[in-house]
């Protein structure tokens, strides 16, 4: 199959680059004509485990190519994939939508055949619709099927997760887009029945549905067992074995159960603010989610202020060494990170912070200025008089406390992701707080 992907970006490149590799051949098209070059150079504009070693795999084999040009590349396709940037909209909170239709506007105006047209966007119920209405207006006579079909990928663990996942879902409207659209959908992801991954194939708004639900649910884990942590602290429970206790249930299971400063990244936080949006709009709220990002919000101004308390009665003028800024490990993304929250709180006590990141540190220095960024850990920590692990890379998880308590002023170690027990780290001589422990 031949694939255009509109968008190249963290889905859209991770997306044509797994595809390429199935076999089919993939041109990912993108308007930034900078990171066009940067890959033709075999350069990666983003940071995800494993990336440059398969672009570079399909690249010489000649299944994906990178262009600015969307006209050829819909011309020859035989899919078109959307996978353009839909942040929150400043003002509402909704979806931004702007770039999906101008998508579709210029798919429309460049297809000469019949079209199979994907949204792989994360967008709100009833895009599709728009969507297909657009195509229609301005490509009349071609016949161009839309069908919804949402990522489910990790940062730092997506290449795994399109090649295994543990569900493919596809949405269209038979009425609209009959068999052709199902019979290339089934043809594109064929290589994935090898692996006896579930295909789901359901109502076009079902499926943008399921995108938003999935990743509300997952961010309500989070934030419950988060509460569950204060509470833990509060009773003198430990919330790590309170979470194996109720995540050996397979009812509930053990996956986004680990108590920590709350979540951010590029999905959560927009896709429940925009979840939300939507439920106003159609006049059926939802009030579970609107607790979760209102406590979810608060918790990281909270972990911010955990932090200052470790810093005793005076806080103003210490250091604090910050280790780990992107949202979460194997990835370079800052989008909501905790860090921004926490070091903003800092900074408000009049506390200096150090901070270093194994693949953060270049998007951070743009959002936080005011930090002093180091080469590692420890020099993070020189003269510190506390280190906050804020976000659990591996580089942190097995650190030379010795070495750490020589370089610091005062050995203090908060520890926002319970990496380590409180019996090593005290017998190492810190004064050491956790996370509901």
């Amino acid at each position: 199959m031949r694939i255009a992907m509109i968008g190249s970006g963290y889905v859209g490149l991770v997306s044509g680059a797994c595809f390429s590799d199935f076999g089919h051949h993939v041109v990912c098209v993108d308007k930034a004509a900078a990171k066009i070059d940067a890959l033709n150079s075999g350069r990666m504009p983003i940071y995800e485990p494993g990336l440059d070693a398969l672009v570079a795999k399909n690249v010489a084999a000649g299944r994906l190519s990178f262009t600015t040009e969307l006209t050829p590349a819909v011309a020859e396709a035989d899919a078109v994939f959307i996978a353009v940037g839909t942040p929150s909209r400043r003002g509402d909170g909704h979806a931004d939508l702007s770039y999906v239709y101008a998508a579709t506007a210029e798919i429309a105006a460049a297809a000469t055949r019949p079209l199979v047209v994907v949204t792989k966007s994360t967008v709100p119920v009833g895009t599709g619709d728009e969507v297909e209405r657009i195509l229609r207006e301005k490509a009349p006579g071609i016949e161009i099927a839309v069908v919804s079909n949402p990522e489910f990928l990790r940062e730092g663990a997506a290449i795994d997760d399109f090649k295994r996942p543990d569900r493919i879902v596809i949405g269209s409207e038979d009425a609209n887009d009959g068999e052709r659209a199902r019979a290339v959908m089934q043809e594109i992801y064929r290589p994935l029945f090898l692996n006896e991954s579930p295909i789901l194939f359901v109502g076009r708004r079902t499926s943008e549905l399921t995108k938003y639900a999935a990743n509300a649910f997952l961010a309500t884990k989070i934030t419950f067992i988060n509460e569950i942590a204060d509470l833990c602290e509060a009773v003198g429970a430990d919330v790590q074995d309170v979470s194996r206790g109720i995540g050996l249930d397979n009812r509930i299971g053990r996956k986004f159960l680990h108590a920590g400063p709350g979540y951010g990244g590029s999905c959560f936080p927009k896709d429940t603010l925009a979840l939300l949006k939507t439920a106003e709009d159609f006049d059926s709220p939802i009030r579970i989610v609107d607790a979760v990002v209102k406590v979810n919000d608060a918790r990281k101004r909270k972990m911010g202020r955990k932090v200052v308390a470790a810093l005793g009665d005076e806080p103003r003028g210490k250091t604090v060494a910050l280790l780990g800024l992107t949202f979460k490990p194997n990835t370079d993304d800052m989008r909501d990170a905790p860090s921004l929250a926490i070091a903003q709180s800092l900074l408000d006590c009049g506390v200096r912070v150090r901070a270093y990141d194994p693949e953060g540190m270049e998007a951070a220095r743009t959002m936080m200025p005011d930090l002093t960024y180091c080469a590692d850990a420890y020099e993070a920590a020189s003269g510190a008089d506390a280190v906050a692990i804020v976000t659990e890379w591996d580089a942190f998880r097995a650190l030379d406390l010795g070495r750490l308590q020589q370089a610091m002023a005062a050995p203090v170690l908060v520890d926002l992701r319970n990496v380590y027990r409180r019996d090593a780290v005290e017998a190492a001589g810190f004064a050491y707080s956790a996370v509901g422990r």
